[in-house]
C-alpha cells in the first residue's frame, strides 16, 4: 500500500434546524463560508438540515422535498462555489404513490458530480418515539461511499450509530472516513451514548469519525470530530458553531499496520 500524499481538513457544523428552510439556508450558507475561509475540503451537516420539528407527526409530510427540490439545489450551489464536499440530512419527498411516508435522506455532493444518496436504514423506533410511522426505512443497497481526497467518506445517519454492522460495511466498502449527521435525541445518559459510541465506531474500525448534531434542548450537542484511536481532535459543546480537524490518511494507514483489527476478525457481515 502507497503512503497517501496530504491531510485534509474537515469540519462539522452543528446547529438546530426548523421548520423554516429559507433560514435554515441562510445557516448552511453561513457554515459552508466560514468553512471553506478555514481551509476545509468538507463539510458535515447535522441530520434534518432542511427542516426539522421537535415532534415527529404529519407536519414532516408537508416539510418534505424532492431530490431535485430548493434544499438540493442550493447546497449543491454552495459546494461548487466554496470547493466543498457537503454533506446533509433532508427530509425527502415520498416517491411511492402507495407510501405517503417520506424518506429521512442524507446528501453528499461537491456541486459537480452526481449527487450521493443514502436513506437512513435503522430508523428510530426507541426512546418512546416512532419514527417509522412517518418515515420509510432505506433499502439496503450498495454502501454509500464518496471520494474526499485520498480518504473515502462513509455515508450513516443518527441511530445507525448504535448499529456497528453499518459502520463495518462502509468501511467493508473502503471508507475510512465516516460522516454522521445526527438528530441525538437529549435524555438521560444520551449525551454519554454518544459519545462512546462515535468513539467506538471510530476505534473497532481504526478510521476516522465526523458527526454532526442538533443544539440543545432538542439535541445533545457534542458534535465531534474522531482520530482513529478514539482520540477526539475537535468537539462542539453546546452551542451552535463550527468545529475542523486535520485529516490525515497516512495515520489511517499506520494505525491499521499496528492494530490490524479488520485483517483478524474471523466474521463477516451478511444482512438480516
Amino acid at each position: 500500500m502507497t503512503q497517501p500524499e496530504r491531510a485534509v481538513r474537515v469540519a462539522a457544523a452543528q446547529f438546530a434546524p426548523t421548520t423554516d428552510p429559507d433560514a435554515n439556508l441562510d445557516r448552511i450558507a453561513r457554515f459552508a463560508r466560514e468553512a471553506a475561509a478555514a481551509g476545509a475540503r468538507a463539510l458535515v451537516l447535522p441530520e434534518y438540515s432542511s427542516w426539522f420539528a421537535p415532534v415527529l407527526d404529519e407536519a414532516f409530510l408537508a416539510g418534505a422535498q424532492p431530490l431535485d427540490g430548493p434544499f438540493v439545489r442550493a447546497i449543491r450551489a454552495l459546494a461548487a462555489e466554496h470547493d466543498l464536499l457537503l454533506m446533509a440530512g433532508m427530509v425527502e419527498a415520498a416517491t411511492d404513490p402507495a407510501d405517503r411516508r417520506v424518506a429521512n435522506t442524507l446528501v453528499a455532493t461537491d456541486g459537480r458530480s452526481p449527487l450521493v444518496v443514502y436513506r437512513k436504514i435503522h430508523l428510530y423506533d426507541a426512546y418512546g418515539a416512532r419514527e417509522s410511522d412517518w418515515m420509510r426505512p432505506g433499502d439496503i443497497g450498495a454502501p454509500g461511499t464518496i471520494g474526499l481526497g485520498d480518504l473515502t467518506v462513509g455515508l450513516q445517519t443518527c441511530y445507525d450509530l448504535r448499529f456497528p454492522e453499518i459502520s463495518r460495511r462502509l468501511v467493508d466498502a473502503g471508507a475510512d472516513l465516516l460522516a454522521v449527521p445526527a438528530e441525538w435525541v437529549a435524555g438521560p445518559l444520551k449525551e454519554d451514548h454518544w459519545t462512546t459510541l462515535c468513539r467506538a465506531r471510530a476505534i473497532e474500525n481504526t478510521c476516522y469519525l465526523v458527526a454532526a448534531d442538533h443544539t440543545p434542548p432538542v439535541g445533545v450537542g457534542a458534535s465531534m470530530i474522531v482520530d482513529p484511536v478514539g482520540r477526539v481532535l475537535a468537539h462542539a459543546g453546546q452551542h451552535e458553531g463550527l468545529i475542523t480537524a486535520d485529516l490525515d490518511p497516512a495515520a489511517v494507514v499506520a494505525v491499521r499496520d499496528t492494530n490490524p483489527a479488520l485483517r483478524l476478525r474471523r466474521f463477516t457481515m451478511t444482512p438480516a
